[in-house]
């Protein structure tokens, strides 16, 4: 059985307690015109001996007094039935009355509050977790129950905006004040390894610093990208995912180039930023080169419009992936346990930023486990 809104509550009760007191007030009614109601006639019983004193002879006392008694008590009961029905017709339609203008009062009593619940809603549906924290429900009115609770709401969301903007900083903050060192490090290791008179351990040495080195940059580029894409996007270009994707598998195929690459590239136009869109699709692509089979393995690119949307699927072999792992690979420094202990060198990034890049830009990624092992990752945008 469907539960009853608030406001329908709010109105059957006061339906209720209304066609209540109209009843109690009619009974009182009732009792009251049936103790005082007066003789009809202006003549009562003890008065009757005065008045057939002057009556005709012969006249039968008692049947006169017998008539005039029922008389009374017809016109008293015809009163009386009379208060019942008009009454009762009286307090239904009153009672409906009461109902419609109830449900008009809750409704605009509950108002605010369906202000609050608008505004927590069009939060929750934000793209980004973070993103609408800057919306206030800025009620106005008395001090009292409900403008209390909205403002505890607007103070309470302050405090998550605040939280999230000093992450996002502190993320941007710290990548590029941590690419300056790499990158002076880099220059002193090429430096160092390309001198004439460098020995052979030194050069040995160098090419391990620098490909330590490359893996920190590729890290800290990593989190300067993912904290850029949880940002609203300020200016869009058209973009053909088509495009991306071929120049993509191009770059990432030459890291694998015993696997089958199959491409499939229709025209999916999009509004956005193409960098962050190469972006998506490079670590699309490299994530499945990387977890996919030593041997006899293959990876599938397709672009196009589904349902009007553009569209980009990447599609591999590997090993199988169970799905409430799915999940767990789209959280930032999170892999899966078997990736830790074969040593991989992602970072855990990869596909955080895939979801960061496609809700920037207003659309959604669906992963899910390929039955012979693999997994299936398809991106949805909006249209341009």
């Amino acid at each position: 059985m469907k539960r009853l809104t608030i406001r329908a509550r709010l109105t059957l009760i006061y339906g209720g307690l209304f066609l209540l007191a109209g009843m109690v007030l009619l009974a009182v009614t009732y009792v009251l015109v049936d103790q005082r109601m007066p003789q009809p006639f202006g003549v009562s019983l003890r008065d009757l001996p005065k008045v057939t004193a002057t009556t005709p002879s012969g006249q039968n006392v008692d049947n006169l007094r017998a008539l005039i008694q029922d008389a009374q008590d017809e016109a008293k009961r015809s009163a009386l039935e009379s208060l019942l029905t008009q009454g009762g017709i009286a307090l239904v339609v009153v009672s409906a009355v009461a109902i419609a203008f109830g449900w008009l009062l809750a409704g605009r009593a509950l108002q605010p509050l369906q202000q609050v619940t608008d505004t927590a809603r069009r939060i929750a549906g934000a793209d980004t977790a973070g993103r609408g924290l800057h919306e206030r429900i800025a009620l106005h009115g008395p001090r009292d129950e409900v403008r209390e609770l909205a403002d505890t709401f607007d103070e309470m969301l302050g405090r998550l905006d605040r939280s999230f903007d000093g992450q996002r900083r502190f993320v941007a903050n710290a990548s590029h004040e941590l690419r300056t060192p790499l990158a002076l490090n880099r220059a002193l290791v090429e430096l160092a390894i390309t001198r004439p008179d460098a020995s052979v351990e030194t050069r040995r040495l160098g090419e391990s610093l620098l490909a330590v080195n490359e893996r920190h940059e590729r890290l800290i580029d990593g989190l300067l990208t993912l904290a850029d894409s949880e940002n609203e996007l300020t200016e869009r270009t058209p973009v053909d995912l088509a495009e991306v994707c071929a120049h993509v598998t191009d770059q990432a195929a030459r890291q694998a180039p015993d696997l089958l690459v199959r491409r499939s590239f229709a025209p999916a136009q999009v509004n956005g930023d193409p960098v962050l869109l190469e972006r998506l699709a490079f670590n699309l692509v490299e994530n499945a080169l990387r977890h996919n089979l030593p041997t006899e393995g293959w990876v599938e690119v397709r672009t196009g419009l589904v349902d009007g949307q553009p569209t980009l699927t990447v599609r591999n072999t590997g090993p199988m992936i169970a799905g409430y792992d799915v999940e767990t690979m789209f959280q930032p420094f999170r892999r899966l346990s078997r990736e830790r202990v074969a040593g991989a060198r992602g970072f855990g990034l990869g596909l955080s930023i895939v979801r960061a890049v496609a809700r920037a830009h207003g659309g959604s990624v669906d992963a899910r486990p390929r039955p012979a092992g693999g997994l299936t990752v398809t991106v949805t945008l909006p249209a341009a």
